[in-house]
């Protein structure tokens, strides 16, 4: 009896998503119209995940500082250390790959007025902090996640002086969101049934055949990153096999992150992994929200790579010590690009002023971006949220062998 009632258990979230997948592509080839209708299911649920990440972040860390154990260590040190460490190999590996296989780029697409690109280092790290000291009512209206971090770990050291009451009051309301946060999470097979087949039957991938070539660069970067590069810095790190953390990351993480195209709406999923792992509320409540704005491994790749093939169409000689450091502004603009869809696009125009690109070409390459997007923006987030979780479990992993 218990075989036989086991044999009839739901599929794992994963295999549902999967199937989600499947029916999408099959609505948007069998019918267009009902496609695009369907698209509103994708967007109910990334509205959802955006609109409770804010509240999840400000409370989660809340609540985990108010109420940390004085003695229990956390490894932000280490977790950012790994963060920078994973961000300037992939604008290595970005600039390797543009190099082993140079792209070209059809140059004919318009320039959109309506877009804005920072206009040097300075500008980026001016906004970054400028976010730290954000109104934390604006701080939540906007997603900034940066802006809710330092919020949160003021009121949460704050709060370790209030009474024993108050802590579990707000530990009681850090449980609360979470379980409203699964409850959308359990949407996802829903959610990204919707987003395939609205997608499938707007655009096609037609679109992205003159770009091909660049697209199959950029994303290789990716997947070299996410299967070679990932592995190899945990491995250095914790001396154990990384292979099976990095794969649960990337099927748990990466799937939903694929699909909603946006690092900030990723967050609850990442926590929610973080806490299947067995990790310390301490450090991911920390360290997941922190990841999604500075721990961009596939912006740095994107900066990179569409950077050095504007560079090739125009026939500008590239010598060693540019591109390295074009890294570096890659891995540093990466830092600054925003948690949402096409964030990274906005720094190329910083990486082009390096070779005397002017803002005009630079912005038709920001718009040959937009058309690759599709793809290169899903894959994008996927290695960049994964990575989150990797480096999280990498680090506690580490401290725990030490």
């Amino acid at each position: 009896m218990h075989n036989r009632s086991s044999s009839f258990r739901a599929p794992s979230l994963v295999v549902q998503i999967i199937i989600g997948l499947l029916a999408g592509i099959a609505l948007a080839l069998a019918w267009p119209q009902g496609a695009h209708a369907a698209g509103l299911l994708g967007t109910v649920f990334v509205s959802a995940l955006k609109a409770v990440a804010p509240v999840l972040v400000l409370v989660l860390v809340t609540a985990s500082i108010a109420n940390h154990q004085q003695g229990q260590k956390t490894h932000i040190r280490t977790i950012l250390l790994l963060y920078v460490a994973g961000t300037v190999a992939a604008a290595l590996v970005g600039v390797l790959a543009s190099y082993l296989f140079p792209s070209t780029l059809l140059l004919k697409a318009p320039t959109d007025a309506g877009l804005s690109a920072p206009g040097g280092i300075g500008e980026v790290l001016r906004t970054l902090l400028m976010q730290v000291v954000d109104n934390p009512v604006n701080a939540l209206a906007h997603a900034n996640y940066i802006g809710l971090l330092a919020w949160a770990i003021g009121l949460g050291l704050a709060l370790r002086h209030a009474g024993a009451g108050t802590r579990a009051v707000v530990g009681d309301l850090s449980t609360a969101i979470t379980w409203i946060v699964r409850m959308v999470i359990r949407l996802a097979p829903l959610g990204v049934f919707g987003i395939v087949a609205s997608l499938l039957a707007e655009s096609g991938l037609g679109a992205l055949a003159n770009y091909l070539h660049v697209l199959c660069v950029l994303v290789g970067a990716m997947l070299f990153m996410a299967f070679v590069g990932n592995p190899l810095i945990v491995a250095l790190t914790t001396r154990r096999n990384p292979y099976p953390l990095v794969l649960r990351c990337l099927r748990e993480s990466g799937i939903t992150a694929f699909f909603t195209r946006s690092s900030a709406a990723n967050i609850p999923v990442n926590l929610e992994l973080c806490r299947k792992l067995g990790l310390h509320e301490e450090t991911y409540s920390v360290a997941i929200p922190l990841g999604a704005t500075i721990n961009m491994a596939g912006a740095a790749i994107t900066i990179s790579v569409l950077t050095l093939a504007a560079v090739n169409t125009l026939g500008i000689a590239v010598d060693l010590p540019t591109a390295l450091l074009l890294s570096v502004v890659a891995a540093i603009g990466a830092c600054g690009a925003s948690g949402v869809p096409g964030g990274s696009l906005l720094l190329i125009p910083l990486a082009c002023g390096l070779f005397g690109i002017s803002n005009d070409v630079a912005m038709q390459v920001v718009a040959v971006g937009f058309i690759v997007g599709v793809v290169q923006d899903s894959a994008e987030t996927a290695l960049n949220s994964s990575t989150d979780v990797v480096f999280v479990a990498a680090a506690e992993q580490a401290r725990g062998r030490g």
